[in-house]
This record gives structure tokens, sequence and C-alpha cells, in this order.
């Protein structure tokens, strides 16, 4: 199990200890998208949805999503956020939508997970908020695209 920080030598599943790392500024970036027709793409860029201004409300959920993180994925430590910022874009050649989610603290550990749950979060409440109109919609290319600090440093995804 040798490079798995989650196992021990045994490999039984364990929580990675961080109480000796330093205590490094940290960010994480990652993308996802949605894509749907463009009719649907419509009725949320012309405010049309039954349930309200989606991009606000994918918004929210995503900043909702990183703090709960800890909560949803197991062994992930709890962390204390200092910024959690998410952009969506309304790509029409997709058609779709394009979540980005950045993620900032100041710790022992970075915050990539954070980041990814907070994108698959928006994308998942892009999806509730008009699936009633379209159902074939897809979400992909979920990944992290940037992060930094902590033992690692700095890593970025090719585009």
């Amino acid at each position: 199990m040798s490079g798995l920080t989650h196992f021990d030598q045994q490999g039984q599943v364990h929580m990675v200890d961080v109480s000796d790392k330093d205590h490094t500024d940290r960010i994480a970036v990652a993308e996802g998208y949605v894509r749907m027709s463009q009719q649907v793409l419509e009725i949320i860029t012309e405010g049309r949805a039954k349930k309200g201004d989606v991009l606000a409300v994918a918004r929210l959920a995503g900043i909702m999503g990183a703090k709960k993180t800890s909560e949803l994925i197991p062994l992930c430590h709890p962390l204390p956020i200092t910024k959690v910022a998410l952009e969506l874009t309304v790509d029409p050649t997709r058609p779709g939508v394009r979540v980005e989610a950045t993620v900032k603290t100041s710790g022992q550990t970075g915050v990539e997970m954070e980041a990814l749950t907070a994108v698959s979060t928006a994308c998942l409440t892009i999806y509730d908020m008009v699936k009633s109109v379209e159902k074939s919609m897809i979400i992909e290319d979920i990944r992290l695209v940037l992060k930094d600090g902590g033992k690692t440093g700095l890593y970025e995804a090719d585009t």
C-alpha cells in the first residue's frame, strides 16, 4: 500500500495524522461542467426556471458543500476554510454551465477535496433545478485544476 496515505502498514484504513505538518497557506481550484440543451441553457440565462435563480442557488450550494466536505467524504479532516468562491460561466458552445470553485485555508492539510465537493454540489444543484425540463443533462469533467501550499507545493493540471 506504499504511497497511499489512508492505509497503514497492515493495509488498514486510517485517518492521516497531520499534527506534525507545518501550517501553510493552501489553495485549491476545481472545475466541472453541466452539459445541457440550448433550450435549457436559455431557461437558466433568461431566469425562467420554475425553482428560481439557478446560478445563484448553485453558487450557494457549492459554498455549503465545501463547508460540509469532512461530513461527506470519509477520512477528510474538518478544516477552517477561509474562502470559498464559485464562478458559474454560461458556455453556449458546449452548451452548458462551467463551474469553478476556489477554496483557501491556512492549515496542515490541503483543500482539494473541498474544491471538488463544491463543484460537484453546484453541478448537482444545477441539474436538480432544471431536471423537470431535461433529465438527460450530463455532469462531466470534474477535476482539480490547481493546488498550492504544503509539502508538495504547486500542482497545475494540463489544459
